[in-house]
């Protein structure tokens, strides 16, 4: 799978069988909030958005930035693999739900 950034978009795109998946992102000095992760109906159940969620983290990774991870697809990935909880933002990793 091939995974760009569409910098103009702010999004993570691969082509998949015709189809886009996409990761969109916000940015912010140093690191990227992963927002929202999509793979279209016709994908489903084959691993795509755990195959692109991995690419985009080594793409942040080899770019020397933090992420932020805002998707829920994308703070379970980072959960269930570790390796990847050493580029989480310090921002990420202090915030707690609110008590109010």
């Amino acid at each position: 799978m091939r995974v760009i950034d569409n910098k103009e978009e702010n999004r993570f795109e691969a082509e998949v069988d015709g189809y886009n998946a996409i990761i969109e992102y916000s940015v912010q000095p140093g690191i990227l909030s992963l927002n929202h992760t999509e793979v279209p109906e016709e994908l489903s159940g084959r691993g795509i958005a755990s195959e692109m969620t991995e690419k985009v983290l080594l793409q942040i990774e080899l770019r020397g930035l933090k992420v932020i991870p805002v998707c829920p697809f994308t703070k379970n990935y980072i959960e269930k693999h570790s390796e990847w909880k050493s580029i989480v933002a310090n921002e990420a990793k202090k915030k707690k739900p609110s008590q109010d």
